[in-house]
């Protein structure tokens, strides 16, 4: 070996040397991250154990609440969350003195399947709930989405027309436009990286910039205590809840964009009700667009309210589905 042969190698063997206690404190480090998940995963899990019903259709089990009796309606819950969030909102409880109320965890979000043979946009989505709605009998529903289970909710009644009786978009999505989230969460999409960040670093960052995301989702109100008091933060953070939420959310803008060529199809009743102050969705942006193309749609705009209207003013929202009963 010559010379420069040996000073390349010499050089090469510190280099290593200098970053092996690099690279063994970021695998402890990345160790040390999966074992949190992995123990925050279960212990969640075990705090927070399925309390509704399954029901297994495609071959995809879905987990339920299924409450009071009378008409039905529908409630689809947005992207992070789960059918909890709207018994947490108390919509279930104030719903059920009159309706029967059916809310599914979306595929892949809170104790329902989300098998990866499958391509899950909003179409697919609403043809599954549809199927587990025949399934219990369901008939004429009223349906309620929240945020991306509006696109879930426009899907099913563009896809069923006949069977939705009326349509309640709280806070939607409707039209392509960017989102820095969705940036933000579209590496956990990608095949093994993102496997690998949903079980290691993704949920620890999720879990720290919690409080600063809940403060843009009600802005400009503040979280409620009921809120903050009840709902489950992990839920949302474990692997597989990450996955769905952000293969949701890269879908966001393509299926605004296919679907918002079908709004005008829409023949049934609809009430679009939202935030003024949303900044997850401008409100001037999509429910006052939507309500300028569905000219028989009704909007219900809230002043001083956020994106997580059912949250905040619940009370409200029963009174905009009581009016969708009415005018189906």
């Amino acid at each position: 070996m010559n010379y420069e042969s040996h000073h390349y190698v010499q050089k090469v063997k510190q280099a290593a040397q200098k970053r092996a206690p690099i690279l063994i404190t970021t695998c402890l480090a990345l160790s040390a991250m999966a074992i949190v998940v992995k123990y925050k995963t279960k212990q969640v899990e075990q705090e927070h154990p399925p309390q509704g019903k399954f029901i297994e259709v495609d071959g995809v089990r879905l987990h339920y609440f299924d409450e009071g009796a009378g008409e039905p309606l529908v409630l689809i819950h947005g992207n992070g969350t789960m059918a909890e969030d709207y018994e947490i909102s108390t919509l279930i409880g104030r719903a059920a003195k009159t309706n029967r109320v059916i809310v599914f965890d979306r595929p892949g979000y809170g104790y329902s399947e989300r098998p990866n043979n499958r391509r899950w946009d909003a179409t697919a989505q609403a043809q599954l709930l549809h199927r587990a709605l025949v399934l219990l009998g369901v008939e004429q529903p009223v349906v309620v989405g929240h945020s991306w289970g509006t696109l879930v909710a426009l899907s099913m009644a563009l896809e069923q027309p006949d069977y939705v009786r009326s349509l309640v978009l709280l806070s939607g999505y409707y039209y392509p436009m960017p989102r820095l989230d969705v940036v933000l969460s579209a590496p956990m999409a990608i095949p093994l990286l993102g496997q690998f960040i949903r079980y290691t670093i993704s949920p620890i960052v999720g879990r720290l910039v919690w409080p600063l995301a809940v403060r843009k989702l009600f802005s400009p109100s503040s979280e409620p205590a009921h809120f903050k008091r009840a709902f489950p933060v992990w839920m949302t953070m474990r692997p597989s809840q990450l996955r769905a939420s952000a293969s949701d959310g890269v879908m966001m803008i393509p299926e605004a964009s296919r679907l918002g060529n079908r709004y005008k199809e829409l023949q049934m009743p609809i009430i679009i009700m939202a935030g003024s102050g949303d900044l997850l969705a401008l409100s001037k942006l999509h429910s006052e667009r939507l309500h300028e193309e569905i000219p028989h749609s009704k909007l219900v705009l809230k002043p001083e309210v956020g994106h997580m209207i059912h949250q905040v003013v619940p009370s409200d929202v029963m009174k905009a589905i009581e009016m969708a009963f009415a005018d189906g």
